[in-house]
């Protein structure tokens, strides 16, 4: 499972870095430290913190986002696996897009809770690219 600094968490959830500390002082989000004795996010918290967020059950410091070349960097929050399709949720500040796209991209890029990726717009199309 990927993991995520504070600084990432905080880029991905559109808040400062300040500000997630602050969250995961107060046992908003579970951290651990690595060897260095930088504090980590396990994906999935990071994941579920994003969905909460989004529902307007968290704080209102999370600002508003608008995307340049409609990328939406966020994280993923849902992966639903069929036989040969598959749909991806991911959370990009207050956005949540909703990707349909074949299983075995979903495999290929590795996708599932907790791991970083781009949503990408074009028209009613949405794109998915690891980052």
């Amino acid at each position: 499972m990927q993991s995520y600094t504070i600084g990432q968490a905080a880029r991905l959830l559109g808040v400062s870095p300040d500000t997630a500390r602050r969250w995961a002082d107060a046992g908003r989000v579970p951290t651990r430290r690595d060897e260095g004795g930088r504090r980590l996010i396990d994906g999935r918290d990071l994941a579920a913190l994003a969905v909460e967020l989004a529902k307007g059950e968290g704080d209102d410091e999370v600002p508003s986002h608008t995307s340049a070349r409609n990328a939406f960097p966020g994280i993923v929050t849902a992966v639903k696996l069929g036989d040969v399709a598959a749909q991806v949720e991911i959370q990009a500040g207050p956005h949540r897009l909703v990707s349909l796209l074949t299983r075995e991209a979903v495999e290929e890029l590795g996708l599932e809770v907790g791991v970083e990726a781009t949503a990408r717009v074009k028209s009613t199309n949405v794109h998915i690219d690891r980052t």
